[in-house]
């Protein structure tokens, strides 16, 4: 059987599981753009992070072409493309899957004692673990560690061992990255004027507001105590909570307003706006998916 037809035989059988796929060429990358979308002059494709107007039928745009339409993958373009394919790739986002690429024998050594265990595949340097969920895609997030998920692709190694686990916080918290109290005086954030929770704005909580206003105060003021580092990933632990406890309204009950109050208390000891913000819009989400 020659390359092309087991790739693409794998790119079918991917594509009838609900997995995304595209074709990759040397080094593992995806194929540049036609002439038509050369330089997103065709506006990108709808789903890209900033929606256009092509429906090209060329895999161009990266991972926004992956798919799992049969015509597609067989379409003479894709077939072209095939024949200068050297792996398959997919979008791990679309099939609702986050990938954590491990790329050593370190990171896979903290992965083990960091991380649940889920389905694992074994690369030519590390692993890929595979987690059911979706999340930001990010690099580096630590040495030898990349989070693949939304609007990324990964290459296909294989279905991996093991038995897949839902996405932990351990691994979205990786995302917040943060810095340490910066020196006096220095300005991180120009925050509006703080907005704050009551009964005014949550007319459909079932809880008293002292028992919401208890339990913010104990969030706010762990998140306040770290001063010197952690303070991202407590707002992120904090948000996820105090949802939690929400998921059983009939709603509204102002997260939003729960949400300012802690970036409030993450910025105020030196996390970033912009890093404590999307720490605490992922916890409040976290809370959303697992009561789903």
């Amino acid at each position: 059987m020659s390359t092309e037809i087991a790739q693409l035989r794998t790119a079918l059988h991917l594509a009838a599981a609900g997995v995304p796929v595209l074709p990759l060429r040397d080094g593992k990358m995806p194929f540049g753009n036609c002439r038509v979308c050369a330089k997103n002059a065709c506006g990108g494709r709808p789903n890209m992070k900033r929606a256009g107007t092509c429906h090209c039928t060329a895999p161009c745009h990266a991972w926004a072409a992956a798919t799992t339409d049969r015509n597609v993958v067989t379409s003479p373009l894709w077939m072209a493309a095939w024949e200068q394919a050297v792996c398959v790739g997919y979008h791990p986002g679309g099939a609702r899957l986050t990938m954590v690429d491990l790329d050593n024998a370190a990171a896979v050594a903290w992965a083990r004692e960091s991380l649940p265990t889920t389905r694992t595949v074994a690369t030519t340097r590390g692993e890929h673990w595979i987690y059911r969920g979706v999340m930001g895609s990010h690099n580096a997030v630590r040495p030898g560690v990349d989070i693949k998920s939304l609007m990324s692709y990964a290459r296909w190694l294989g279905p991996g061992a093991g038995r897949m686990a839902d996405l932990p916080s351990a691994v979205r918290v990786l995302v917040v990255r943060e810095e340490t109290t910066p020196a006096r005086g220095e300005v991180v954030s120009s925050l509006p004027e703080r907005v704050t929770w009551d009964r005014t704005v949550a007319t459909g909580c079932r809880h008293t507001e002292g028992y919401v206003r208890t339990g913010l105060e104990r969030g706010l003021t762990l998140v306040r105590s770290r001063v010197e580092s952690g303070a991202g990933s407590q707002a992120f632990g904090v948000a996820r909570f105090l949802a939690a406890q929400h998921t059983a309204c009939p709603g509204p009950c102002a997260l939003d307003a729960i949400g300012e109050e802690i970036v409030a208390a993450a910025v105020s000891v030196g996390v970033p706006e912009s890093y404590a913000r999307r720490a605490v819009v992922n916890g409040l989400s976290a809370a959303e998916r697992g009561a789903a």
